[in-house]
């Protein structure tokens, strides 16, 4: 053993390998990204991982692994549950042989995701059982007993760590590589009566699961992580007003139970408080199946019971439902009362307010501080909205279609990624954002309802490969009208610089050959498909115009790398230099301001200027002045190829 200081899901990641994972997949999303890049980096030969094209592929390959009785690891966020829904919903009915971890972080906030849904209510409908670590340190443990406990019952187990349990740091105990496990898959045996599911095996297996998790609910009273802790009446303090005891009565004692990071956040201000009454706190890292019994015995123990959860009322609900079962007049306050906040994320400010609140702790002193900590007398912190990096290429392909359908009555569909800042002004140039790969298919929704406007849809390279192929697909079949706008960066940027299948590189670092986007939009179709350089601004905007004039399904593919994945920036940046303004020729219009929105275009003393420490030189500002007053950047505009194409690396590019 040794110790690291590593992030949450570092250590869900090496958890992982220290339980002897043999295959590992998923697909890239904030805040759980990390988990499957620390595999990728420490991982020994007897460990295979990929990025898989999206969530439902990875979801399908590590239940193959798991068939095969290998430990298997799928990693995803909680949109990404949604794509993997379908394989997993039969695969609970069918089973597992080798240990299968879902690693699904939740997004309270949310702070990068469309939606705030909940694992535990997944692992509910579902069936799966769920884990909820509230540390980096549990989150270690916790991954290893998920492989322990899916072998144990042949299920799929869920771990669900949050945002602030995935990005927290921590120092904790991990294993060396020579104390892992070692686990040698037996291989598939075939099984037709275990592994293809059909209605009747459903149902038999419906009523196994039903009673499995009724034991595991027990277990889970029992369960190390699932805990109550006592907390004295301080020495002095009173009894909140209105709950003063008689004689001959029995000391008040009220609860709070915790889940989560709200947790480790209840467990800290409750011992730096000077409680009014003795109180206990329930922790529960098992939300799914709900540790019944223990659940019980804290609620027969306490007059009323604060919940402090992420993101829905789960652990409440549970409680509210052990009390109804044993006829309990114990309160249970929370989510659904008003107590707690229905939505966002949870913070230690907020669970310091709610406690004292429940406690009713009305001291001045106490007043004033918990005003300070909830920040109501502070300044408030200035606000970075969004945008595109200053040299997006994605900034030139929006504004060459803007520039090209002007005056024409247009819908631009967005998409999930970095392109989707394309919606802020001035750009303004994304009109719909569902979810991944949508934006294809609503365009065609639009259009034909709306027959006479002009459908676009955007779409990244990555998201393309992920979500976006079917929706192409079917508007062929069924004769839409569309335009289909690829943006091809090179990357996985959003989420990292991950890898895809159009990038010619893998997880485990080798090179491929990569999958041609202009030749599966053929294979599938499309006849007219065009690829352009979008910082060549007029070849792009002639082409949008040439090619959105075409009846059916069309596509561009603007193509030009992400600026972050250049490999030498600084040599990138003396090659071409940031661009500069003449001031003799400047008119002060304000044009390349007004109507692209980069950030290294600035005004000082009330003059336009160039912020030279964000310009990347992409001329995209030099090529709409109207008076030439902007020079310098790149003259050329030829696309940098990454060294994954160029062994020498004279692009200056390369894949993350």
């Amino acid at each position: 053993m040794h110790k690291e200081f590593v992030m949450g899901n570092e250590a869900i990641g090496l958890g992982a390998l220290a339980a002897g994972v043999n295959v590992v997949a998923g697909y890239p999303g904030t805040p759980s990204t990390e988990v499957l890049e620390t595999i990728a980096k420490r991982r020994g030969d007897t460990t295979y991982v990929e990025w898989s094209v999206n969530e439902k592929t990875a979801m399908e390959l590590v239940a193959g692994a798991a068939y095969s009785g290998a430990r298997a690891l799928v990693t995803m966020k909680q949109v990404g549950l949604n794509v993997a829904a379908d394989p997993l919903m039969s695969l609970e009915y069918v089973g597992v042989k080798g240990g299968l971890v879902i690693l699904v972080a939740d997004d309270p906030g949310p702070i990068s995701s469309q939606t705030e849904q909940d694992t535990r209510h997944f692992a509910a409908f579902s069936k799966v059982p769920c884990l909820d670590p509230s540390s980096a340190e549990e989150a270690y443990r916790m991954v290893q007993e998920a492989f322990q406990l899916s072998e144990k019952y042949g299920t799929p187990v869920f771990l669900r760590p949050t945002t602030r349990v995935c990005h927290g740091y921590a120092s904790l105990d991990v294993k060396d590589p020579e104390e892992y496990s070692v686990h040698v898959p037996d291989g598939f045996v075939k099984d037709s009566k275990r592994w293809v599911i059909f209605p009747r095996l459903s149902y038999a297996n419906h009523q196994k699961i039903v009673a499995r998790n009724e034991t595991l609910s027990q277990e889970f009273s029992r369960y190390e992580g699932n805990s109550v802790t006592e907390f004295p009446k301080a020495e002095g303090e009173k009894v909140p007003s209105g709950q003063a005891n008689g004689k001959g009565v029995k000391p008040l004692t009220l609860g709070i139970a915790a889940s989560g990071i709200s947790y480790a956040y209840a467990l800290e201000c409750l011992k730096q408080m000077a409680l009014p009454c003795q109180v206990k706190l329930l922790k529960v890292s098992t939300p799914y199946p709900f540790p019944k019994e223990l659940a019980g015995s804290f609620l027969e123990s306490v007059e009323s019971v604060l919940c402090l959860e992420e993101l829905d009322p789960v652990v409440e609900d549970g409680l509210i439902w052990v009390c109804g079962k044993k006829k309990l007049s114990t309160t249970v306050l929370g989510k659904h009362t008003g107590h707690t906040a229905v939505a966002g994320e949870n913070t230690k400010d907020l669970v310091k307010q709610w406690i004292q609140r429940f406690l009713q702790q009305g001291a001045a002193a106490d007043a004033k501080e918990d005003e300070q900590a909830t920040g109501k007398d502070a300044p408030e912190l200035p606000v970075r909205p969004p945008v595109l990096c200053a040299g997006c290429p994605h900034r030139a392909s929006f504004y060459a279609v803007k520039q090209a359908m002007k005056g024409k009555k247009t819908i631009f569909c967005g998409d999930i990624g970095c392109y989707t800042l394309g919606n802020a002004m001035p750009l303004d140039m994304v009109d719909t954002c569902l979810c991944m790969g949508a934006g294809v298919s609503i365009a065609q929704g639009v259009g034909h309802v709306d027959p006479d406007t002009t459908c676009f849809a955007f779409v990244g390279d990555s998201t393309f490969f992920a979500s976006a192929i079917t929706g192409v697909v079917n508007a062929v079949y069924n004769q839409a009208d569309m335009t289909l706008i690829i943006l091809d960066n090179s990357t996985t940027a959003m989420t990292g610089h991950q890898p895809h299948p159009g990038t010619g590189m893998t997880m485990m670092g080798e090179i491929v050959d990569k999958v041609n986007m202009e030749q599966v939009l053929r294979g599938v179709g499309v006849r007219t498909v065009e690829t352009v350089n979008p910082l060549c601004l007029e070849e792009a905007v002639e082409t949008v115009k040439r090619v959105a004039a075409e009846p059916g399904v069309k596509a561009i593919i603007f193509s030009y790398p992400c600026i972050s994945i250049a490999c030498d920036f600084t040599r990138h940046l003396r090659e071409v230099g940031p661009v500069r303004i003449l001031p003799d020729k400047c008119i002060q219009c304000r044009k390349c301001i007004r109507e692209l929105g980069c950030p290294a275009l600035i005004v000082a003393d009330g003059k336009v200027a160039i912020d030279e420490t964000l310009c990347t030189g992409c001329g995209l500002c030099r090529q709409i002045c109207p008076t030439g007053a902007i020079v310098g950047g790149d003259t050329v505009q030829k696309p940098r190829v990454r060294t994954g194409d160029d062994p020498a690396g004279e692009g200056g590019f390369r894949n993350a």
